[in-house]
């Protein structure tokens, strides 16, 4: 508690203990030693003995001028920090800082020594490893100083980032998993600067400062765990924390970082869901704009195009466009917009390719995606159109004319081979619902069976998907519609794919009072959890029952309730007079 106190010469309780333990008289000890170490102000001589007639303890008394005398000096240790030239003013804190260091681990000194060395750019090296050797000093040290050790150790810095990377995860998972199943309300819903105010990315952007080392190494973290898991959040997370401290306008990070402007662009695109010609000829340039020689900003390019909030906004912009095509009579290629919107989708869902292989070169687009998947998914929307009209149309004897069911061959199959097309696919799949398309979705689920790496099966695509068929709620009472969203795409990879196991269930939790009771038990029973399930599989489940089981009547009392005959008594009609 007194460390340090002998360093500077000032006399500490082992001094008192050894005077006591020494002197013959230990209350005159005890009056000189108050008389050496007591604040030596001649006024305060006469009024101490006063203060000790009201009952107030020495220790209550000089405790509350050592705090006032603590704040005083914190509040010049900060001024000292933002007056004077910059070489004097740092000059005066390094002295303080010798001075007062000694006195680090007691807790009442502690804070001016912290305040010292927060408002100094570049603590002594010896100083910083001996706050890094101590737990509680490290733990007590201000951002700022952790900063500085941060820089030169990696695996410590490694060690404080990891927690807030595994919750960042987390959190993404845990809002893909929500209860809550809306169209308007759905992972995608908050805003680019919203999502910026999260704990994690305010956390990483404190840490960060404007250190550019620390800002390298966390984005090295971030592409090591991309490589490593997958995991396209990390993706999100390395375009938020940039687009965090572009907030904060730390121009030492911005300007050094060659995709700011490029994330800046397609941040204000995701805001409005939308990429614009404007917008798109912006993007373009900052793609055509790399030089030979720094390919290698192509990689961290594409995992800003991997963010899940830029995939999504460039597949709703390639179907709008699409939809633009079909009624201004034009084919995908004769678009530029629509092949820039492919171009980027391409880089994007190449990031891991691209970051493993270490070969930095945008992919080639696939001649096939642009001439004939794409003017597939065109005909889709015009069979669609053509239904509606004839429907329109008197009828004559033959009745209403029956909705497209066929299939070209070559539709499924891309699903499966080609990512791009599986994703736009995908996102026309969703668009349909939306729309509350009942025959265009029941016509292309078959196609879903088997896609690209089982996207369609992807904790991203079932929580838009499950979210859009609230719109088609009255649906579920048909046995047709239940039969194919149920037994032939949910069910079928129920079994293989636990996410799956807990989209059916959200689904079927909020949903329940529109199925057919019939069709309801048969679904209850298939999804009834394994002994291999998971606790949030068994949790869902075990909702899902309770709320069937308050649905149903309880048992009809016939046999037992008591007769009540409320028939009238016959009376003889009355004779006339």
């Amino acid at each position: 508690m007194f460390a340090g106190l002998q360093e500077l010469g000032v006399a500490n309780g082992e001094d008192l203990k050894e005077t006591l333990t020494n002197c013959t008289e230990p209350l005159k000890a005890i009056e000189q030693f108050q008389t050496e170490n007591g604040i030596l102000l001649p006024s305060l001589q006469s009024a101490l003995p006063f203060l000790d007639l009201h009952g107030t303890p020495r220790l209550e008394f000089h405790q509350s001028v050592f705090d006032e005398l603590r704040e005083k000096l914190l509040e010049r240790v900060s001024a000292i920090a933002s007056e004077g030239k910059a070489e004097e003013r740092y000059k005066k804190l390094e002295d303080l800082l010798e001075k007062s260091f000694p006195l680090v681990k007691m807790p009442s000194i502690q804070p001016v020594v912290m305040c010292v060395m927060k408002h100094l750019p570049k603590v002594p090296e010896k100083k910083l490893k001996l706050v890094m050797a101590d737990k509680d000093l490290y733990k007590a040290c201000a951002v700022e100083v952790k900063r500085q050790i941060w820089q030169d150790n990696q695996a410590l810095f490694g060690d404080e980032v990891s927690p807030l990377l595994k919750q960042y995860i987390l959190e993404k998972e845990n809002t893909l998993f929500s209860s809550d199943l809306s169209v308007l309300h759905n992972f995608f819903s908050p805003s680019p600067k919203m999502r910026r105010q999260g704990e994690v990315v305010q956390k990483l952007t404190q840490m960060i400062g404007k250190n550019v080392k620390l800002y390298d190494m966390v984005l090295q973290f971030l592409r090591t765990l991309f490589l490593r898991t997958r995991n396209i959040h990390y993706c999100t997370l390395r375009a938020e924390l940039l687009m965090s401290l572009h907030d904060l306008d730390i121009s030492e990070i911005c300007t050094v970082d060659p995709c700011h402007k490029f994330t800046w662009c397609l941040d204000a695109c995701i805001r409005e869901k939308f990429i614009d010609n404007k917008r798109a000829r912006e993007l373009q340039g900052f793609l055509d704009g790399v030089k030979k020689g720094q390919e290698q900003v192509l990689g961290d390019l594409s995992m800003i195009l991997c963010d899940p909030f830029a995939i999504n906004t460039l597949a709703l912009s390639t179907i709008r466009h699409l939809q633009e095509l079909i009624g201004q009579d034009l084919l995908p290629r004769e678009s530029p917009n629509l092949l820039l919107l492919l171009r980027m989708l391409s880089l994007g869902q190449g990031a891991w390719d691209m970051i493993d292989s270490q070969i930095f070169k945008e992919p080639k687009m696939e001649v096939d995606l642009i001439t004939r998947f794409l003017p597939t998914l065109m005909s889709f929307g015009v069979d669609d159109y053509t239904f509606t009209v004839d429907q329109k149309l008197p009828s004559e004897d033959k009745g209403p004319p029956p909705y497209p069911s066929a299939i070209p061959e070559m539709f499924p199959k891309f699903l499966l081979e080609h990512r791009i097309a599986c994703e736009i696919g995908l996102y026309y799949l969703l668009h349909i619902t939306k729309q509350r398309n009942k025959n265009a979705l029941l016509r292309l689920l078959p196609s879903l069976a088997e896609t690209f790496n089982d996207l369609a099966f992807s904790d991203i695509f079932l929580h838009l998907f499950t979210g859009n068929l609230t719109l088609l709620a009255d649906e579920f009472a048909q046995e047709e519609f239940c039969s194919s969203l149920f037994d032939n795409f949910f069910l079928a990879a129920c079994s293989r794919k636990e996410n799956v196991h807990r989209h059916v269930l959200r689904l079927l939790l909020h949903l329940h009072h529109k199925v057919a009771p019939a069709q309801l038990e048969t679904l209850q029973k298939s999804l009834e959890p394994t002994k291999q399930s998971g606790e949030a599989v068994k949790e869902l489940y075990s909702q899902l029952s309770e709320k069937l089981q308050l649905r149903k009547p309880s048992p009809a009392q016939v046999a037992d309730a008591p007769s009540m005959d409320l028939s009238l008594p016959t009376v003889p009609t009355p004779t006339p007079l």
